[in-house]
Formats: structure tokens, C-alpha cells, sequence
């Protein structure tokens, strides 16, 4: 059953053990706001796993009139990009579209955090701004000024330190899960020291790699995020947002949790892998003596849907190795891939809140998503005819030049359907599966001597099949009973089979792209198990009216699935459209 959200209607209230905590501060009135985030690394296009935390951030603040706001943790310039953050935005804005914007909490273009002494202490506030012309997403990097004078406050407490091990001298002290570290040598320098060396490596005076600046916590803990871990490191590389102003940037586990707090954040939620990092994640504020209320990060089990892979690592060796065209190629399971590929985002929320929330990781049945798709596409797509594997078919009693104009219903599911004409002419186009000289038991579409309806027009009768030399069929000549017609006196004798059809004279040259579910194994190794019948492109034969698609309007064609034009290799004089989905689920078979 369909669980999205009605805009008009009163808002559908989930139940989850997240849900079910800030419910609670709700209640106890702990915030004067309800503030979420969702914190993607600008370093891949989000996809389908990205929509449920997508989904949950901006669903909690929709559900108790708060904000969520949309940051790019962007502390990694080696691997970050605009072009990454520009499709996080892109895909952010859709999915949320006409259900979660106005809650979507962004920042004047510029905005940097403001320096105020609170009891003494010095902090920084962040004030958002509605959306508009002149706003932009938050940014971690925006905080890199506050976020490095947090850490000369961790110096001074002797709670950070400067250390010159290098990555994999630093391995060796950590020691392992059954074995304790051991203090790095440069552990007990002084503050004066640390804060000297510290400002040094801002400054830019040594090597990618020289130095790093460590919580010092404890190197004997069970916890191995709590074993000294690194807060900055130094990387002469320049960074898509802040250009060349720095040279050393903080960690994710550092700068995530005070981003959160700079922003007011009041429920940090997190999937389940980053429940070993909570531990460092307090460490830091309750350190520092913040001096309002802090975050507190919660965690969920990802989404991970069967014949797919979510994993951006993977997901970028189908990209380099060309096995897809791009990131946003419609086979994806990319936001951008399944936008261009037609699925609803709708049909992607949806999916999200039939799957829930819970604390434990499993694999959610892809026919789960499939479902959702074909449910908000079988209400809203708009039916149209399409003949992908074409075959001429010549109805011998109608005159060259003769056009008969049938009703054919547009939007069957709508409140008010409507109808547009389709012209029947002497030469039309079947699907050549609609055709068998010798059918198989239970065959009940175009035979020879046999008959079948043609969708809102009439009964034909195969006479005739015309071959060439080498023995292909090309040609079945048939008699068309106008009197089945609708209005006409046969109008309501029955045939089982009823195919669908365009006119030849009529019809246009289309490129339809047939794409199947990317793994041919569920939660396999996804270089050994790409679909090989992963995409198919054929030419076809399409109604006039396609002409005129545009790249927001999804289409059944009928009997044959769900389709949409291709937004970005379509034009005006090439037709290309993707299938998003069959209209029933063929691999149940």
C-alpha cells in the first residue's frame, strides 16, 4: 500500500525508533526547533541508498515543522568536486520537490559563521536563509575557520597534540582489536610546542604527510576511533569551495560533529557503520565545553536493495571502466540514472517508507521498488502506442490514402480520462511477437486464418503471409471488419486477443532503449554478475503524438511498459526514449 505523503492532506506520521526519540524531545520541549541534516561527501552522485536518509532527515523535520538542512561535507578536496556538488543539489531538489522543500534549509551565498562570546566563551553562529536565487547549500568547508580554532582550544587543554608519525608508523601504535596501542613519542609535547607546530602547519611550512594534529584520548581503548585519532591533516591540493586559503584540513569525524553544532543541529542520524565513531563524536564537543545545547548523532540500518549496488566505490569503477556511460547512465542506480531513466520521485519515496527504519542491516527485495514505480506510474503515465520490433501488416480492404480515426484513452486512471485520435490506415505496424505462422497451444494473437482486435479499432483476419527469398516474413495481409468498430453494429463481438498497432503512413522513427536490473545476481560481486542483458537499443516505430514528449512526461506504452524521452541525447530530430520499467515483473518468471 502507498504510503506518500498528500501535500493537501493531513501529514502521514511514519512510526520508527527515530521517529519515536524526537517524539520524545518534542514533547519535553529539549529544542526550539527541530533541525536534521543530510551531510553527503561531494565525492560521487547520490544514489538509491542515499534517498532513505534523503528521505528520513527531510521527512522528520516535515513531520514536526522544523529544517533540514543539506551540507556538503567537503573536507577531502583530493577527491571532491563541483560537478559532484552540483548533482548532490540537483538531486536533493527533486526528490524533495513538492513535499519537503519548504523545510530544505540553505544559506545566503557567502555566509560564514560569526564569531559571539557566550558566558565567557567564544562561539559561532551560522543563521540559514530560505531558498531563493541567492542561496546555496551549506558547506563544511565554510566552518574550516571556526573548526581550527576549535582545535586550538582542544591544544590548549592539552587534549590535541602535533605527531610526526607517518600513516603507517601510526597503523603500527594503534595496535589491533584484541591488542592495545601504544602512546606515539611526540605524545607528551608541550602545549606551547604543539600550538607553535600547529600554526606552522597552517601556514604552510611543511609536506603533504610531515605532521598531523591527534586527539590525545587513549591509546589503550576498546574503542579504536578513541585510540588518538587524527583531527588535521596537511594537503598542499586546492579545494573546489575555499580555492588555495588552506593547506591542512580536518578529518570527517572532526569537522562533522562541529559542523553539526554550528549549524543547530539537534538530531545528527547517521547509518550504522558510524557507530563505533559516536564515542569520538561526543569526545569532541563535550571537550571543547560548547556552550549550547549539543547534537546527538542516532543510527539507522542503510538501505541495500537486491540486483543493485550501492556502493560509490563500485559504482565508480562501472563509470572508469566504461562498463556505463556515466553516472548518470539510466542502467545507474543513481538518483540522476533513475530520474533520466523516468522513475518518479515519488515512486522513490515511496520505496523509502515501505522498507522502514530499523537498527540492523538486510537486503530489502528489489521488487519492492519495482512496485512502487509501477504504482505511481500506472496512475499518472500517459498512454500512448508504440511498436518496438516492427512488422507490416496491409488491411487490403481499406483504399490507399483512407484514414479511419479511432478514440484511444489517454489517462484511464485519471478522474476525468480523455481521448485523442489514432489514425487507421491500409499499412499498419504490429509487434512481430503479435504475430506466429505456427503459434504455439494457447496462442491467442495474430494467426494465420485467425483473428484479433486492434486496440480501439477494429477486428482484422490474417489472409495472407508474404515472404521473401530467403523466407522472411514480410508482409501479412489481413481483412479489417469495420463493422467491430466502437459504434458500430459488431462493435461488442469478442476475439481473446487484442494487440496494439500504429499506422505506417503516420508513425515516427524512434530509438527505444530497453534497461534491465543492473546485477544479474542478487548482492553479488558486481564485476562478475553486470547484467548482460543490462541495455538493448532498438529501433521502433511510434505514435505522432510522441513528437511532442517532453523529458517530465512519463508514458506507458501500451502492453509494453513504462517509458520516457531521453533528456539528454533526445532531439527534436531523434526520438530516443528509456524504458523504466515493464509493466509486470519478468523476472518472477
Amino acid at each position: 500500500m502507498s504510503v506518500e505523503p498528500n501535500p493537501s492532506a493531513p501529514v502521514f506520521l511514519p512510526s520508527d525508533f527515530i521517529r519515536d526519540i524526537v517524539a520524545v524531545d518534542v514533547a519535553a520541549r529539549r529544542y526550539p526547533k527541530i533541525v536534521t541534516r543530510f551531510p553527503p561527501e561531494p565525492n560521487g552522485y547520490l544514489h538509491i541508498g542515499h534517498a532513505k536518509s534523503i528521505c528520513l532527515n527531510f521527512g522528520i523535520a516535515r513531520e514536526n515543522n522544523g529544517q533540514c538542512n543539506l551540507r556538503l561535507d567537503d573536507t577531502n578536496p583530493a577527491k571532491e568536486g563541483a560537478e559532484y556538488v552540483e548533482s548532490i543539489t540537483t538531486d536533493v531538489r527533486w526528490l524533495i520537490s513538492g513535499w519537503a522543500d519548504k523545510y530544505l534549509g540553505f544559506k545566503p551565498k557567502g555566509t560564514t559563521p560569526v564569531a559571539r562570546t557566550i558566558n565567557g566563551k567564544v562561539d559561532y553562529y551560522l543563521t540559514p536563509a530560505a531558498p531563493s536565487l541567492n542561496s546555496e547549500p551549506f558547506f563544511a568547508s565554510d566552518y574550516f575557520g571556526p573548526i581550527y580554532e576549535f582545535a586550538l582550544q582542544l591544544i590548549k587543554k592539552d587534549k590535541a597534540y602535533v605527531c610526526d608519525l607517518n600513516t603507517e608508523e601510526a597503523d603500527k601504535y594503534r595496535g589491533a582489536p584484541n591488542q592495545p596501542g601504544k602512546d606515539s613519542p611526540y605524545r607528551n609535547r608541550s602545549i606551547e610546542e604543539n600550538l607553535d607546530l600547529f600554526q606552522r602547519m597552517r601556514a604552510g611550512e611543511f609536506h603533504d604527510g610531515a605532521r598531523t594534529l591527534r586527539a590525545k584520548i587513549d591509546m589503550t581503548a576498546p574503542n579504536f576511533w578513541l585510540r588518538d585519532p587524527l583531527l588535521y591533516r596537511i594537503r598542499h591540493v586546492p579545494h573546489h569551495h575555499t580555492g588555495d586559503k588552506w593547506c591542512i584540513y580536518p578529518l570527517y569525524d572532526f569537522a562533522h560533529c562541529l559542523s553539526d553544532y554550528l549549524e543547530g543541529i539537534t538530531h545528527s542520524l547517521c547509518t550504522l557503520e558510524f557507530s563505533d565513531h559516536r564515542a569520538l563524536y561526543d569526545w569532541v564537543l563535550e571537550s571543547l565545553g560548547l556552550p549550547r545545547p549539543l547534537p546527538h548523532q542516532y543510527e539507522f540500518a542503510k538501505l541495500i536493495p537486491g540486483y543493485m549496488t550501492v556502493s560509490k566505490r563500485e559504482l565508480l569503477q562501472l563509470v572508469n571502466k566504461k562498463i556505463v556511460t556515466g553516472w548518470d547512465d539510466p542502467s545507474m542506480p543513481t538518483l540522476s540514472g533513475l530520474r533520466r531513466r523516468g522513475v518518479p520521485a515519488a515512486a522513490v519515496r515511496q520505496f523509502v517508507y515501505n522498507t522502514g527504519v530499523t537498527k540492523y542491516d538486510s537486503t530489502t527485495d528489489i521488487a519492492v521498488f519495482e512496485h512502487a514505480a509501477r504504482d505511481v506510474l500506472n496512475k499518472t503515465a500517459i498512454r500512448r502506442f508504440a511498436v518496438l520490433r516492427p512488422i507490416k501488416v496491409t488491411l487490403t480492404n481499406l483504399e490507399y490514402g483512407e484514414v479511419i480515426f479511432c478514440n484511444a484513452v489517454n489517462n484511464p486512471q485519471g478522474e476525468t480520462p480523455t481521448t485523442r485520435k489514432v489514425s487507421l490506415t491500409r499499412e499498419i505496424y504490429i509487434e512481430s511477437d503479435d504475430f506466429a505462422e505456427n503459434p504455439p497451444p494457447k496462442y491467442f494473437r495474430l494467426r494465420p486464418g485467425g483473428e484479433v482486435r486492434l486496440k480501439y479499432a477494429c477486428i482484422v483476419k490474417c489472409d495472407e503471409v508474404i515472404k521473401d527469398v530467403s523466407g522472411q516474413i514480410t508482409e501479412i495481409r489481413c481483412t479489417a471488419n469495420l463493422s467491430t468498430r466502437a459504434g458500430q453494429p459488431n462493435a461488442g463481438r469478442k476475439v481473446k486477443g487484442t494487440i496494439h498497432w500504429v499506422s505506417a503512413a503516420k508513425s515516427l522513427d524512434a530509438e527505444v532503449r530497453l534497461y534491465d536490473r543492473l546485477l544479474s545476481v542478487v548482492n553479488s560481486n558486481f564485476t562478475q554478475n553486470v547484467n548482460s542483458k543490462l541495455f538493448e537499443a532498438i529501433s521502433a516505430k511510434v505514435e505522432p503524438y510522441l513528437k511532442v514528449a517532453t523529458a517530465d512526461q512519463h508514458f506507458q506504452f501500451e502492453r509494453l511498459g513504462y517509458f520516457i524521452l531521453d533528456a539528454k541525447e533526445a532531439t527534436p530530430v531523434k526520438l530516443v526514449f528509456n524504458r523504466t520499467i515493464t509493466l509486470k515483473d519478468t523476472w518472477a518468471k
